[in-house]
């Protein structure tokens, strides 16, 4: 059967906007409960939306959390029957989100829900957590199997599968975009292609059996370049580029009150091509898809190659693709057109 078009995410099911409304309205709830652990070891670190939870250690140290799914990636593996590399994926969401903030992923622990017990859907699975436990350096200490036959439901192998991710930082080391200055460059590292965000919208557009071996492919895991990277050059601000894309740049641009200008993005890879076929909408292909871009780093223009050079060691492709402004915006500017991202 041809998929179903859709023409926005939104049309697809999932609207960003609506989204972030909803955690906010999260926000104002769970954030009464920080008082909690005030003054004691673990004291909750207010952070509103950036990419993990802080909470403080001894010592200046600080730890960071965060829990991340597959989404719909795990109907793509059920349609091809390979679920040896979605745990890499479930892995690099956490992974990577994380490093946003300069932390070392330290422990993971998994959830695993199935419809029924089924030791090979388990074992297969497992293969790619390991992988990507290997790739983040980030031990599994253990994590939840949920036989639920009435809630995980669809397909003849359902499931659903998300990991948390507990790391460190010193808050010396702490990085949440406050310290980007209007100047500083973007450089971008290179997607292994759609990652984990967007396949709600992908899986109605792209036909299975052309483009779902390349769909499938695991999401990049960023953190020995990025730790290494940290190490050497001064970096600002680092966002992942997951779920709304590049407009995800604000969750750093607001602690630093400033904005984004996307100006030397890299040619899309064929995969986006086609996508933009259906979607004909570069507001929505930069909002929806990561287009080639998996992290961008916020970074002095003098630290940029160091950044780059490292990329390119660990056969990461990097480049400058924008740079920090003063407007408070996310803007793409493409054949003479400026397009903000908001």
């Amino acid at each position: 059967m041809a998929p179903k078009k859709a023409a926005s995410y939104s049309e697809a099911g999932v609207d960003i906007k609506k989204v972030k409304g909803m955690h906010a309205s999260l926000w104002e709830q769970i954030s009464g409960t920080f008082s909690l652990t005030k003054g004691k070891y673990g004291e909750a670190v207010e952070l509103f939306g950036h990419y993990g939870g802080l909470f403080k250690a001894e010592n200046g140290r600080l730890l960071v959390i965060h829990t991340d799914g597959v989404g719909s990636k795990v109907l793509l593996a059920q349609s091809l029957n390979k679920f040896d590399t979605v745990g890499i994926d479930a892995m690099a969401m956490s992974a990577n989100d994380i490093l946003c903030l300069g932390a070392r992923p330290i422990v993971a622990v998994d959830y695993f829900a199935l419809s029924k017990n089924d030791a090979e859907l388990v074992s297969e699975v497992t293969k790619g957590l390991v992988e990507g436990a290997k790739q983040s350096m980030c031990p599994i200490i253990g994590g939840e199997t949920a036989i639920l036959p009435d809630i995980i439901a669809g397909g003849s192998k359902p499931f659903d599968l998300a990991v948390t991710i507990v790391g460190e930082v010193h808050e010396s080391k702490l990085i949440t975009g406050a310290k980007m200055k209007v100047g500083d460059v973007l450089v971008g590292l290179s997607s292994s292609g759609l990652h984990s965000n967007g396949y709600t919208l992908a899986r109605r557009v792209l036909p299975v059996e052309k483009w779902g071996a390349e769909m499938l492919i695991p999401t990049r895991i960023y953190v020995q370049s990025v730790l290494e990277m940290l190490q050497v050059a001064q970096v600002h601000g680092i966002a992942h580029i997951t779920g709304g894309a590049f407009s995800k740049l604000m969750r750093i641009g607001s602690y630093s009150k400033v904005g984004f200008l996307l100006d030397s993005m890299p040619a899309p890879s064929p995969i986006f091509q086609e996508l933009a076929k259906s979607v004909n909408n570069e507001y929505e292909m930069y909002r929806t898809f990561n287009m080639g871009i998996g992290m961008v780093l916020a970074c002095p223009a003098s630290e940029a190659q160091k950044l780059i050079s490292i990329a390119k060691k660990h056969n990461i492709e990097a480049s400058i693709i924008g740079k920090v402004t003063e407007k408070q915006d996310v803007i793409l500017k493409k054949n003479g057109k400026e397009i903000s991202l908001l």
